[in-house]
């Protein structure tokens, strides 16, 4: 025996066609949303074959996760005085240059920088 009741809005149209299909089957509209909404769940199985799906391949990835072997354990933390270094000797301690499209109003601003000496 059904007790529980479940009440939801839907259009005009999704209505007329639930009433038209249950006088076409001659079955009450209670029945034709209760064996669409199991049919629904049925297919909604494929979810978890899915999620199954999803932790094979997290699994398989799995084996590259982890730190990068550069031997430098500190890489994030020294990453900033590394590429001025970098810079620096790439421009010999000379003014970096930035994008073209600001070079111009910077230079003609004054307002270029050199990297502090460290």
């Amino acid at each position: 025996m059904k007790t529980e009741v479940y009440s939801w809005r839907l259009s005009g149209e999704l209505k007329s066609d639930l009433e038209r299909e249950a006088r076409l089957r001659k079955v009450p509209v209670s029945a034709v949303l209760e064996t669409a909404v199991r049919d629904w769940l049925k297919k909604g199985d494929t979810d978890a074959s899915e999620d199954e799906a999803q932790r094979r391949l997290h699994t398989a990835a799995a084996n590259c996760f982890g730190a990068l072997a550069s031997g430098n354990p500190r890489r994030a933390e020294t990453a900033r005085d590394v590429l001025r270094k970098r810079l620096r000797s790439r421009h010999g301690g000379r003014t970096i240059p930035v994008a073209r499209s600001v070079t111009s109003a910077a230079e003609a601003a004054g307002k270029t920088k050199r990297l502090p000496q460290r």
